[in-house]
């Protein structure tokens, strides 16, 4: 569960300096300085995910000018295999077959969670990824309708590369699907349990009721067959399953009618979030946020406190909720024979607790200013009481949430909400970066697995 209600919009506000400078320092025909991803304009450049690479003649963990050359020599490879019959404008055909699926559960948060389990099983059963636009919900204020905005508007493609195959949906079908998959022969497949919802208990829900039909209609996509499937599962125990089931050969497109992948995100695939870099655009943006109402240190926080999600850490007073509940096993663990109690203050903090917990971390770290996202009260007047004055405030409520998530990550010190799968994005970047982050109701988690 999300904890923005419907600020997300697909454009994002310009609070500082416009695009970045035509090219940034130390980059030399395709690569940067050190074989970092460019940083934001005027910053020094980020680094780039860390991935050891093990190509015959090259050795691993190559970096500097060795990386540079490996990114040129990538590059030349998919040069190539653009030139591979069935290719269509410069974009390949994979002949290992394509995954598509609709992020069609919850707000960002969750469709996070999704992507990194769904870009993990399009490695396992080797097909190419095509990355969805995020879904966003604005049916409080204009458009009032669901926002499809591409991938890459938030992050870039390229660094989901050096992982594995992935190509945006937009791209897909704008080059391919009129040719590899067009009207007539676009085959929906889904769990039989989920035909059973469909009149003649034959057919895939693909477009039934929001966000699934609005989803495939930005496509203009109909079905026109499913193929049902049973007895298997995402895991990786049924890798060969679904090679077996569902030959390339045969089965070109699979195209699911929601993410390939649990809730939240499975242990094993966080480290994924490596892949996740922002995009130029909105890391500018949150920059420019953070020079122009930020004094460092600071220290984030992420309040969850709305109405939707006081009803639901009722479940852990009225015992129908466990240790595990949404993104807890964050904070808890992921063993649930081992995993640590899960309090109210670790989903629902009152006022008390934030005032600890923020006494706690800006004296830590000697910060200078708090920087509060929330989804209800943000608690701000409270929070300069607390320190007298002396410590800087900060609560912007930007058009998009990504902005917060940005400007959270690079807080010098993060302090989440437990069971919110929107601290967990921030978590896990911080978790990848080395930056240090505790939740309300526990000061010190326990560390997770962060090596693929």
């Amino acid at each position: 569960m999300a904890p923005h209600p419907a600020r997300a919009g697909s454009r994002l506000p310009r609070a500082g300096p416009a695009s970045p400078p035509a090219g940034h320092a130390g980059r030399t025909a395709g690569c940067y300085r050190n074989g970092a991803w460019p940083g934001p304009a005027g910053k020094e450049a980020r680094p780039r995910p860390s991935l050891e690479w093990k190509m015959a003649g090259l050795g691993s963990g190559l970096s500097g000018a060795a990386s540079c050359g490996r990114r040129l020599l990538l590059l030349l490879l998919f040069l190539l295999a653009s030139l591979r019959p069935g290719s269509v404008d410069g974009v390949a055909w994979d002949p290992a077959g394509y995954l598509l699926y609709c992020p069609c559960m919850g707000r960002f948060g969750n469709q996070a969670d999704h992507f990194l389990g769904s870009l993990a099983f399009a490695k396992m059963i080797n097909r190419t990824l095509a990355i969805p636009p995020w879904i966003e919900y604005r049916h409080h204020r204009p458009p009032y309708t669901n926002l499809h905005v591409p991938y890459k508007e938030y992050f870039k493609v390229a660094p989901l590369l050096e992982y594995h195959r992935v190509i945006p949906l937009e791209e897909f079908m704008e080059k391919l699907a009129p040719v590899h998959w067009p009207p007539g022969k676009r085959v929906a497949f889904c769990f039989e349990a989920a035909a059973q919802r469909s009149v003649d208990k034959r057919t895939c829900p693909m477009k039934d009721g929001n966000p699934f039909g609005p989803f495939w209609d930005q496509f203009d996509v109909d079905f026109d067959s499913s193929e049902l499937f049973g007895g298997i599962s995402f895991g990786a125990s049924y890798k060969d399953h679904w090679i077996r089931r569902f030959p390339p050969s045969e089965y070109p497109i699979l195209a699911l009618p929601g993410a390939p992948a649990q809730f939240p995100v499975l242990e094993e695939h966080r480290p994924l979030h490596r892949f996740m870099v922002w995009s130029d655009d909105l890391a500018d943006k949150g920059e420019s946020y953070i020079s122009s109402f930020l004094v460092r240190p600071y220290v984030g926080i992420h309040l969850r406190l709305g109405s939707d999600w006081k009803n639901a850490c009722k479940m852990l007073t009225d015992g129908t909720a466990g240790s595990h509940l949404m993104a807890s096993p964050q904070c808890v663990g992921y063993d649930r024979n081992t995993a640590a109690p899960l309090t109210t203050d670790m989903c629902l903090p009152d006022l008390k607790e934030i005032q600890r917990a923020l006494k706690l971390w800006v004296e830590a770290v000697q910060a200078k200013a708090v920087y509060v996202a929330s989804d209800s009260e943000p608690y701000t007047n409270e929070i300069q009481q607390l320190f007298n004055g002396k410590v800087k405030v900060v609560y912007l409520q930007p058009d998009v949430a990504q902005i917060d998530l940005y400007i959270l990550g690079q807080s010098d010190h993060f302090i989440g909400n437990c069971v919110s799968s929107f601290t967990a994005f921030v978590k896990r970047e911080r978790d990848v970066h080395g930056r240090p982050s505790s939740f309300f109701g526990m000061d010190h988690p326990p560390e997770l697995r962060d090596e693929l």
